[in-house]
């Protein structure tokens, strides 16, 4: 079984790789062998976690900054990862933010460029990187979507708008690359307490929230590690055009 989960020779491209989830997915990829490249806006923080990701392991880790809602800064990441490392096998578009506002107060700045992160540079850093994918017949996608594609609550209109798109767009990519060997998957993460969160919700929300969750309890980022390698890896490799929940068991809960 070792050997499905071996990302040994891989190379892993991890947007928002800087902190949170990000963070923790390229380490785990890093921990089964691939080679990692993240990137964020902040250079001090992409510093940091390169040194994290890669303490106790023999993995090569790169990293390089980049404005994801910047069309022209996504194909030059595209082209710096492939540069560095030679090629680009999994790629993790987990990049994203949150404005909430009601339906009726998005501004339009607010909405294009919300969309352009969480959606839009998905579509892009995808659409750069797979004709490489398509050359060595093997590649693995995966959107970083959430719950709230699937369920929602107040104020999320923007937010809950790209997180469903992404689930089309994994869906439709998959049948556009099955034939190449390559897999499209979304994951939609539950609470997890990251910085995203954390800094919009209350302590009264969060315990709230966690309550109700199956577990009682916020997520860990590392608990997201183990989801994103069986996506990125042999282990998932009859797996595509699919939406992994990890959520602690919330949206099993009506009442």
């Amino acid at each position: 079984m070792h050997s499905l989960f071996d990302l040994s020779g891989r190379v892993a491209l991890v947007t928002g790789g800087s902190k949170g989830l990000g963070k923790a997915m390229a380490r785990g990829f890093a921990e089964a062998g691939a080679n990692v490249v993240i990137s964020s806006r902040h250079e001090d923080e992409l510093n940091q976690a390169q040194a994290e990701i890669r303490d106790g392991t023999d993995a090569k880790v790169e990293y390089f900054v980049a404005d994801m809602t910047n069309r022209k800064e996504v194909n030059r990441l595209a082209e710096q990862a492939v540069s560095a490392m030679g090629q680009v096998d999994i790629v993790v578009n987990n990049a994203g933010s949150n404005v909430p506002q009601a339906i009726d107060a998005i501004t339009d700045e607010q909405w294009d460029r919300i969309v352009e992160l969480n959606l839009t540079s998905c579509m892009a850093l995808s659409r750069a990187l797979v004709p490489q994918m398509k050359q060595r017949r093997w590649g693995r996608i995966i959107h970083i979507s959430s719950i709230m594609g699937l369920a929602s609550k107040d104020e999320r209109s923007v937010y809950s708008a790209t997180k469903s798109a992404l689930l089309g767009l994994a869906r439709a990519s998959a049948l556009d690359l099955g034939e190449h060997n390559i897999t499209v998957n979304c994951i939609a993460p539950g609470p997890f307490l990251t910085d995203l969160p954390g800094g919009l919700l209350s302590d009264e929300q969060k315990k709230a929230l966690a309550a109700r969750t199956a577990l009682n309890r916020w997520g860990d980022p590392r608990e997201l590690a183990g989801p994103a390698l069986l996506l990125a890896s042999e282990a998932g490799s009859y797996i595509t055009g699919e939406v992994l929940v990890v959520d602690g068991g919330l949206l099993v809960k009506t009442f």
